[in-house]
């Protein structure tokens, strides 16, 4: 009788090229940031911003990622731990990063930009960045799921994964796979909501549906998770969860204001800014 589980033992290394590894997770991440970087391209020539501003914006979006998502992992998971072996906190290619922290990070860094670089309300600059978001996110659960990490408790569905390299031998739910999916949808959803229902005329819209979807499936998901910490496992509600429900509040928080105020009306000339007019 064929067993109803799926062995997983996929090499987290896609390619060696000497002292080089290209590991399947780094290029999950570079395919995201690169998608996202042609989204938001297509979002800047839409409503006639700079192309200028686009180089900024990434770095802006790259720092903010792996550093906040660095110190996100070492302030809510392990600071008892690394507030000993302070040096090993740059250490992030021996793995440890929390989303929350890239989340926090990132909306600081995109309100910067927007006060700094594009001198607009942060709610046209974020806005715009929570759909690639979406799309990087469900790339990287891909790259966890190559790692054979962030996976979930025992189960007997057909679809369980038995993840061989991190020496399971039960099947366990594929958890990076129903986060994956979630915020692929959730890509789909704002792509809509942005080309065909002009949701950028309603500032906070976007990112406030971002943080509901996101973090509403990342509290429910996170019951079928194994503890990311030992320390976890006697908590009703894990570090991953009381994080969520800031975003969620502020998500609805958001999505309210964004429809008791009034449309704002633009004007798309379908150009970078700094573009001559064709004649």
């Amino acid at each position: 009788m064929t067993p109803l589980f799926i062995s997983w033992n996929v090499d987290p290394i896609l390619l060696n090229l000497g002292p080089l590894a290209i590991r399947w997770y780094g290029l999950m991440f570079a395919i995201g940031f690169l998608a996202g970087y042609m989204i938001v391209a297509r979002m800047f020539r839409h409503e006639g911003a700079p192309e200028k501003w686009l180089g900024t914006l990434l770095m802006y979006l790259v720092i903010c990622t792996v550093v906040g998502a660095r110190l996100g992992h070492v302030f809510f998971y392990d600071w008892e731990y690394y507030s000993t072996h302070t040096s090993e906190i740059f250490k992030i290619w021996e793995g440890g990063l929390a989303s929350h922290g890239g989340a926090i990070a990132n909306f600081i860094g995109l309100c910067m930009f927007s006060w700094c670089v594009a001198k607009k309300n942060p709610s046209w600059t974020i806005d715009k960045i929570v759909a690639p978001v979406a799309l990087t996110a469900g790339l990287i659960r891909l790259g966890n799921l190559f790692n054979s990490e962030i996976y979930g408790v025992p189960t007997d569905m057909p679809w369980g994964f038995i993840f061989v390299r991190d020496g399971q031998t039960l099947p366990a739910h594929p958890t990076q796979i129903y986060e994956a999916l979630c915020y692929f949808a959730l890509f789909g959803l704002l792509m809509w909501m942005y080309w065909r229902r002009n949701a950028e005329e309603r500032p906070w819209l976007m990112t406030g549906i971002f943080f509901i979807w996101t973090f509403g499936t990342r509290f429910f998901i996170e019951y079928l998770k194994n503890p990311q910490e030992l320390w976890e496992a006697e908590m009703s509600l894990n570090m991953g969860q009381q994080l969520s429900i800031p975003f969620i509040a502020a998500g609805i928080a958001m999505t309210v204001y964004a429809y008791i105020r009034p449309r704002q009306h633009w004007t798309f000339p379908g150009r970078f800014a700094d573009e001559p007019v064709k004649k």
